[in-house]
């Protein structure tokens, strides 16, 4: 006689149970659960051509700039690694981030005469190519590549190519507000960029990074030692200023899409920790991101105006006295203020004498043939 408990028992034994149906939105990473608890979520990993094309522009600047420079020529074989031959550095009393002078300007650096009295605008698209020196160009390259490749691996190379781009245009305009005479290169301005955009992803996306405490502290180490990098001569530090705001604000309206991390199976359940994280997400998509992103779009046109004041031929270092000194330490090798040189050259057989009148400093040089922007370079070197 079959036993009614054991026919209830095997019908309770067949039952299938089926799991919980998510929303067709619900993200993939939440739907699984294999994966252990403390596994690190992937990065989404992409071509890294953004970074890498900036890159090889950049050297291939820098090394056409020397090339133009030709110490060994324009300066009579007084060069730093003279061995080099044309793209030998100049002697580090000129230039300490071995690197050009003269060529500078010719490949399209920054001074305020260029502007203001000759009007070429066009400056400002050669300006953020150019670096002061090879340790300029390796320090920040490097820092480049090591936060490039992270931001355009997380959030693709189309956004990344815009907010470098961008945010070197708006380091230019802003170094134009406060340029002097002297000539300035603004590299950094699109590093900058991306230190803003990084800053932007770890607060707004803060709940939804695993390093935080590194990434911060890599993004603090970047910034100082580039910035210290800034009081060296040719170097502009508002740039960097400008390219950081940049980088900011189009970080907060561009790159607002956080990965969300893999959730574990738990005892309380298989997806209970996952729906509140689901749905805090997207409560604060919905009521907070478009806001933000409108906000900060809005800020962003703001900076534009700085492309009027530059054409204008504003310049702020009349209104702001010590603004200089964000973008320079003062040193018997170079000033840091707005100052005429102006030298008194004789020439004689094979020398040539020149004398500054602004301090009766002189120095007789055993050569005269020499262009007018190196007779410029060492009339700056002997009235300072």
């Amino acid at each position: 006689m079959e036993n009614p408990m054991a026919a209830e028992n095997s019908e309770f034994i067949n039952m299938k149970f089926s799991p919980p149906k998510l929303p067709p939105e619900f993200p993939q990473a939440l739907k699984t659960t294999a994966r252990k608890s403390g596994t690190p979520r992937p990065r989404r990993r992409s071509d890294t051509w953004v970074v890498s094309v900036f890159v090889i522009i950049q050297i291939g600047v820098f090394i056409a700039t020397m090339l133009v420079n030709d110490c060994w020529t324009n300066s009579h074989g007084d060069c730093a690694f003279s061995f080099l031959g044309k793209l030998s550095f100049q002697p580090l009393h000129e230039n300490p981030l071995l690197g050009p002078s003269q060529s500078l300007e010719e490949m399209g650096a920054l001074r305020r005469a260029f502007l203001t009295k000759y009007h070429q605008t066009w400056r400002l698209f050669t300006f953020p190519f150019l670096h002061a020196g090879l340790f300029h160009l390796l320090i920040n390259l490097c820092s480049v590549i090591y936060v490039g490749i992270h931001l355009e691996q997380e959030f693709g190379s189309l956004r990344i190519g815009i907010i470098y781009t961008l945010s070197a245009f708006m380091g230019a305009l802003v170094a134009a507000l406060f340029v002097q005479s002297t000539p300035a290169v603004g590299s950094s301005g699109a590093l900058y960029g991306l230190l803003g955009t990084l800053l932007a992803e770890l607060i707004w996306n803060r709940e939804f990074r695993n390093n935080k405490v590194s990434e911060i502290v890599s993004l603090v180490l970047i910034f100082v030692c580039n910035f210290i990098l800034g009081f060296l001569p040719y170097v502009d530090n508002f740039s960097s200023i400008g390219g950081f705001m940049s980088g900011f604000l189009l970080g907060s309206v561009l790159i607002l899409s956080p990965q969300l991390p893999q959730v574990a199976p738990s005892k309380g359940g298989l997806i209970d920790y996952g729906v509140k994280n689901y749905i805090k997400l997207k409560l604060k998509q919905k009521l907070d991101r478009p806001v933000l992103r409108i906000v900060s779009l809005f800020l962003f046109s703001l900076l534009a105006g700085f492309l009027v004041a530059v054409l204008h031929g504003i310049n702020i270092n009349s209104y702001c006295t010590w603004c200089p000194y964000i973008d320079c330490i003062p040193s018997k090798s170079w000033h840091c203020k707005h100052r005429e040189t102006i030298c008194e050259t004789m020439v004689s057989n094979e020398h040539m004498t020149m004398t500054c009148m602004d301090n009766g400093n002189f120095r007789i040089f055993p050569f005269t043939n020499i262009s007018v922007a190196r007779v410029n370079d060492l009339c700056n070197l002997i009235c300072f």
